[in-house]
């Protein structure tokens, strides 16, 4: 049995000091601190769930593998993640499925659900095995692709809801796209950049709103950046719409005008205005937005190296979210530090109806968290692949010092 002893923890919505027992990969009692707290505590906080993470395995090992990405996610502070399947071969039929899973079981620290496509091969042409696929994947989802056809989508929606599975949607209208490489906004226009307007985003989730009303399919709208994405969801929500949403860090924390024309400031979608950043902010703070996601995207150096107009899309935030955000958000009061836990814990975890949180029979998933630690983000320090960051040099709070998977420890800073 090992005793986590004087230590503020996560449970019940609260934080209090408490003394933590686990013993066999479970949490067998949490009970009010036996000694003062020293200054400073360590932080027990639940291990996040992530639902949007592209481990680039198989296909794709050059970028990222599942053993490089689990490790990174633990040093993050991440016990689950959810990988995205825009893989080589896309898991679009059990068998193509069963080598990702493979590779799971073989390497992963931490746990690893997967998507199932929706369409093979991600195509948008014809459903995948979604009823075979169901048993094993956590929600269906073609991201990295908009699902263009809206009877497809309504296809893939009746199937969904018949299965009991979420629809995941990355939302973006290829006709709308015209080659942009950022936002349409100031920063594209004073560098004659190709713009990608806010609509590409925002007019597919609106229709798929339509379409999850009609079919009673349960959505989850992938990395909103808009704030006609967030009225939108706000609206279909007090509607009744079974709909969910998810941001990233680098929505609530850049604009367009923080742009550097190099690789790590190119994601898709791409960081939008002032008004969007406010409008998402004002969104996770009245409940509109449901969780935090990373959109962990890794590439290789040389996929990064050639600016805003040449990179490939994606950056990398599994070792950085929380820090990121305790830091410019906790501290500045935008939002509660028990929020921010419930956003990258429970609540990603109990829209796609898995487990979570330290309570009393639960798996011993759980992160130990320095929150005095000051620091400045260093790519090269990281246990990803995936170097791009927009966040270089920023400097934060907050190191996680050990993480737990059932009881084992993951990640254990030296």
């Amino acid at each position: 049995m090992r005793i986590i002893s004087g230590v503020m923890a996560f449970a019940n919505g609260r934080f209090s000091p408490s003394d933590i027992a686990i013993d066999d990969g479970k949490i067998v009692s949490i009970s009010p601190a036996k000694a003062p707290l020293v200054d400073n505590p360590l932080y027990a906080m639940p291990g996040f769930t992530d639902v949007h993470v592209h481990l680039r395995e198989p296909g794709f090992s050059y970028k990222e593998t599942i053993a490089t990405g689990t490790r990174a996610a633990a040093r993050g502070g991440y016990t689950r993640v959810c990988a995205m399947p825009n893989l080589q071969p896309a898991p679009d039929s059990p068998e193509h499925l069963h080598i990702q899973r493979d590779i799971i079981v073989r390497d992963a620290v931490i746990e690893v659900l997967p998507y199932g496509t929706i369409t093979v091969g991600e195509a948008g042409e014809a459903l995948s095995d979604m009823e075979a696929l169901a048993p094993d994947v956590v929600a269906f989802s073609d991201d990295g692709h908009g699902v263009q056809s809206p009877d497809m989508m309504k296809a893939a929606m009746v199937k969904a809801r018949s299965l009991g599975r979420l629809i995941a949607a990355h939302c973006e209208d290829n006709s709308l796209l015209h080659g942009g490489c950022i936002h349409d906004g100031e920063y594209a226009k004073a560098h004659d950049l190709p713009g990608i307007c806010s609509e590409s985003e925002w007019g597919q989730i609106a229709r798929d709103i339509e379409l999850a009303r009609e079919t009673g399919c349960g959505y989850h709208v992938c990395h909103i950046s808009t704030k006609e994405s967030v009225e939108i969801i706000r609206r279909a929500k007090a509607e009744g719409v079974n709909i969910s949403c998810e941001t990233a860090p680098h929505y609530l924390l850049l604009t367009d005008m923080d742009l550097q024309d190099e690789g790590r400031f190119k994601m898709n979608p791409p960081v939008r205005s002032a008004e969007d950043k406010a409008a998402l902010i004002e969104g996770l703070q009245d409940g509109t937005i449901d969780m935090i996601a990373t959109d962990h995207a890794p590439h290789a150096a040389e996929e990064k190296a050639k600016g805003l107009r040449g990179s490939a899309m994606g950056i990398v935030g599994l070792e950085t979210a929380f820090p990121l955000l305790y830091t410019y958000l906790v501290k500045k009061g935008v939002i509660p530090l028990e929020r921010l836990v419930s956003l990258m814990s429970d609540a990603p975890a109990r829209r796609f109806g898995l487990d979570s949180g330290l309570r009393v029979g639960a798996d011993a998933n759980l992160a130990l968290w320095d929150l005095s630690a000051e620091y400045a983000i260093d790519p090269n320090d990281f246990l990803s692949q995936g170097r791009a960051t927009p966040f270089a040099g920023w400097k934060v709070f907050g190191r996680c010092v050990e993480t737990l998977y059932r009881g084992n420890t993951v990640w254990r800073r030296a």
